[in-house]
């Protein structure tokens, strides 16, 4: 094996690598390196069996297809060297005919070689014209033979000579043959195996341009959304805000009065903040990414400030919230992230409760997970609205108590839960309420 690399190595470097020559003109360094030994093969042969003036213009062969390859690998005049070598090559091939006995002889033989070689290196516009050419040669020199016997001589001096000579050479052309079909084979094999790598890298590199053209629609979408929540889902409440304040500062009110304005204030400010709050975690998520910290999260430790916290809220709008779960189940999880998903999902629930309602917040382990459900008798949503609603396609919606929001919440819930490990989805319908469940990875 060894041994075979070696000989590929020196062949490509007497012919030439793919970088420095293309296939035709590599074509052309083989068939010299290979008329070259044909001939050096040729001299001594057709001296021994009696055809001296052969063997004397073989040898001349021999170095002026020497002198042709130099003059193409290595001093790069390959087009005019190709040209050189094909009207040399028919020329010696006529003389050839003359002292080689003409169809008594092997250049019949020679010259269909010939032809074939010359047409695997010169330029496709040329080939028909030296085709016209070959058998311009072969059909002449055979017309001079037939009408004028006597102008070729029979330059065999026995049976024996003449049965080596016609064996001899159609041996050179079946090995001749052979080396550059191979070689045209393997080039050809070569050159579909690179033009099918580049394809599949310009498919890949298509691929990749589509994803990112994909990926850049949806920044697009976001910073559209973006501009839409700090263009009218801020402005709208700051505006309520600064409306109140204006009322309060321009008329006199009275204590009823007051009150009722500084609780809708109050409220309206609430509203602002947290929606403010949501816009700059997502903001913040989005340009740094997120830290993710997992470990062994028990609820209580996790969730229970946050569902009392929520138990008030919830009853300002006289809504139950219970909490049915064992404290001490333990998952894995970011603690800070759990709270935020949990704390968005059960807000999400009181804002679409009317007033009396119920909602309660479950854990219970179910193989290998543990599910956290929500679950509220409020309005409910429609098929429609739940394949938007983790999404940046979701709209937002004002709630039974007019409470407003900026869309971002469940997304929140969503992007949060996923990077944790966990899955989240929703059950609902219009008029029966409504069910998220957030699925984690259940702790030993």
């Amino acid at each position: 094996m060894r041994l075979f690399g070696n000989i590929n190595r020196l062949w490509i470097r007497l012919t030439g690598s793919t970088t420095e020559f293309p296939l035709e003109f590599r074509i052309f360094h083989s068939l010299c390196l290979i008329a070259t030994v044909a001939l050096a093969y040729n001299v001594p042969f057709n001296y021994l069996i009696g055809l001296p003036f052969v063997a004397l213009l073989s040898l001349i062969t021999l170095i002026i297809f020497s002198y042709l390859y130099y003059r193409s690998r290595y001093l790069g005049k390959i087009k005019s060297t190709i040209t050189v070598f094909t009207i040399i090559g028919n020329m010696l091939f006529a003389v050839n005919y003359v002292y080689n006995s003409g169809t008594y002889g092997p250049t019949d033989l020679l010259m269909g070689l010939c032809i074939l070689l010359v047409l695997c290196v010169v330029p496709r516009n040329q080939q028909k014209l030296w085709i016209a050419v070959n058998l311009a040669i072969i059909i002449g020199m055979h017309l001079v033979e037939y009408f004028h016997p006597d102008w070729i001589p029979n330059s065999y001096n026995s049976r024996e000579s003449r049965f080596w000579d016609l064996s001899s050479a159609y041996v050179v052309v079946v090995i001749v043959l052979y080396f550059t079909i191979t070689y045209l084979r393997r080039n050809y094999d070569h050159e579909k195996r690179s033009a099918s790598e580049k394809a599949d890298a310009i498919q890949l590199q298509n691929r990749h341009i589509t994803k990112q053209n994909h990926e850049l629609e949806r920044i697009n979408s976001e910073k559209n959304k973006l501009m839409s929540i700090i263009a009218h889902d801020l402005r709208s409440p700051l505006s309520n805000i600064q409306n109140y304040l204006e009322l309060v500062t321009e008329y006199e009110l009275d204590t009823a009065e007051r009150r009722m304005v500084e609780g809708d204030l109050l409220k309206v400010t609430r509203r602002t903040i947290d929606m403010l709050g949501k816009l700059l975690v997502w903001s913040k998520a989005q340009m740094d990414g997120v830290n993710v910290k997992l470990g062994y999260v028990n609820l209580r430790d996790a969730l229970f400030n946050t569902i009392e916290l929520e138990k008030a809220i919830a009853l300002k709008k006289d809504i139950s919230l219970t909490a049915e779960l064992d404290w001490d189940i333990k998952i894995v999880a970011d603690s800070d992230m759990l709270q935020l998903v949990i704390r968005n999902l059960i807000s999400n629930a009181i804002k679409f409760t009317i007033q009396g309602g119920q909602i309660t917040f479950k854990a219970k382990q179910i193989g290998s997970e543990c599910w956290l459900i929500i679950r509220d008798n409020g309005i409910g949503m429609s098929a429609e609205k739940q394949d938007e609603l983790f999404s940046f396609q979701a709209q937002s919606t004002f709630g039974t108590d007019n409470e407003k929001g900026v869309g971002l919440g469940l997304l929140l819930c969503k992007e949060f839960t996923e990077l944790q490990g966990g899955r989240i989805w929703v059950e609902s319908a219009p008029a029966e309420g409504t069910a998220f469940f957030v699925s984690m990875p259940a702790g030993n």
